[in-house]
């Protein structure tokens, strides 16, 4: 059996991969299909109350991601560049990319949605897979899909729904948008990656509106797999209190440069990772 839409996990503990994996395949599901990586929180998890030095953390990222390659052999696993924001360039990121895709066979970069990480990911997608995270508008999608077009390998686009939720918006709106958006051009080389799900109404919505893939925190599919419910055919996403994020009508054959790809959300969402990724790592 198969969902409408492919299932990762998101998290940094090869525990919960293990587990949320054998919970699919004990339902008569194939496994996960993949897992999205928080390096903050695999550093975290390998503290032993002090700062670890930085060749101790990416060791253990490095160590982590192999982990739950092995449990998923399959799927993708992503990996995350890490740096100051300050001063971290597309070059460096570039780098970064090139190092960490060698670390398992089935790596996926992790670039955050700002223009050093679209000038790299217009780079590195020749080169290997990209997922490009922190994506808060349809206009930052339309930007990916410009960027990406010479990609020689997998595009994934993340919008965190629920950080939009937090500020009174409806962030499955942008899934939606982004979705037709793409469909509407007939090119689908952009997947995108339903992120920050924070409760069932988002996973659901998600599979009924065919996301290509969902990352799921592993509280969340823990309630999920208690039924692995999926949505029917009338499904109706309600949210009252949420403030609509309307449909835009964007050409996609622009230069990704001319697009607007700020987000208040996407530079305090870079920020707070490296404020956490600070407090752990020396």
């Amino acid at each position: 059996m198969n969902f409408s839409s492919k299932i990762y996990i998101d998290g940094g503990d090869p525990a919960e991969t293990k587990q949320a994996d054998a919970m699919l395949k004990k339902a008569g599901y194939h496994g996960l299909d993949g897992q999205t990586t928080n390096p903050s929180l695999i550093a975290k998890r390998l503290m032993n109350n002090r700062k670890l030095t930085s060749k101790e953390a990416a060791d253990g990222y490095r160590k982590t991601v192999e982990e739950m390659s092995n449990i998923i052999p399959d799927g993708n696993i992503s990996i995350q560049v890490i740096g100051d924001p300050a001063t971290l360039t597309a070059e460096d990121m570039v780098s970064q990319a090139r190092d960490r895709i060698r670390w398992i066979p089935n790596g996926v970069i992790k670039l955050p949605c700002s223009r050093p990480g679209l000038e790299a990911a217009e780079i590195f997608c020749e080169e290997g897979p990209v997922n490009i995270t922190l994506n808060f508008s349809q206009e930052q999608a339309a930007a990916v899909f410009a960027a990406t077009k010479t990609h020689n390998y997998d595009v994934y686009l993340s919008p965190f729904v629920g950080r939009l939720d937090d500020k009174g918006e409806n962030g499955m709106d942008v899934v939606a948008n982004e979705l037709s958006m793409y469909r509407a051009s007939g090119d689908n080389h952009v997947q995108v990656l339903t992120a920050s799900v924070r409760n069932i109404k988002h996973l659901l919505y998600a599979l009924w509106l065919k996301s290509p893939v969902i990352t799921i925190p592993f509280k969340i599919f823990s309630e999920w797999a208690k039924t692995f419910e999926v949505p029917p055919q009338d499904f109706i996403y309600d949210v009252p209190g949420l403030s609509e994020i309307p449909y835009r009508e964007l050409t996609l054959d622009k230069n990704w440069t001319e697009y607007d790809i700020h987000h208040d959300l996407t530079d305090s969402g870079i920020a707070k990772f490296w404020e956490d990724w600070s407090s752990i790592v020396a």
